[in-house]
């Protein structure tokens, strides 16, 4: 028995004798430009765009309606021909350009990538942000017990807001 589309991304497969394979040839191309290197406008609509450009891509957020109803999740790639989508697979990352980092699918749900312009994400919460000014050196030696307490506060001070502990 012949398989007609690929396992994990259902693209199509050619068969010897096969009429007209250059559709089948172009349908699974689509796809692979769509996953290879992948990059969505957006995982916030959950409507098609009034007028979207070839080539671009949504993850489809909750509460499809019009073309996407009923795809919830799923990703959305316009073409010359129509919308072309896919069903996610556990594992799946793609840049996702309005919110400025990638996000992944975990098999249900999408998440926002760890790693955003602003830091380093745990859990949906910030645990590495954005450098701070460096901690002065203590100086002097007089009165080491104050200037002690000074830099020991200074680096809890920095490491809060660096989110590496909490305040």
């Amino acid at each position: 028995m012949t398989m007609e589309t690929t396992p994990r991304w259902a693209m199509p497969m050619l068969h010897a004798g096969q009429a007209q394979k250059e559709l089948f040839h172009n349908e699974a191309l689509a796809l692979i430009d769509m996953l290879l290197h992948g990059r969505a406008e957006s995982a916030d609509d959950s409507a098609p765009p009034s007028s979207p450009a070839a080539g671009q891509c949504w993850i489809i957020a909750a509460g499809a309606s019009g073309a996407w109803a009923g795809r919830d999740d799923a990703l959305a790639l316009w073409t010359p021909g129509g919308w072309r989508f896919v069903v996610p697979e556990e594992g799946l990352a793609l840049w996702v350009a309005d919110r400025g980092h990638a996000m992944h699918y975990d098999g249900t749900d999408w998440h926002d990538g760890a790693l955003r312009a602003d830091g380093l994400y745990h859990d949906g919460a910030r645990v590495v942000g954005a450098r701070q000014t460096a901690i002065g050196n203590p100086v002097g030696g007089t009165v080491i017990d104050v200037e002690a307490r000074a830099v020991i506060s200074a680096i809890l001070v920095a490491m809060r807001a660096h989110g590496l502990i909490n305040p």
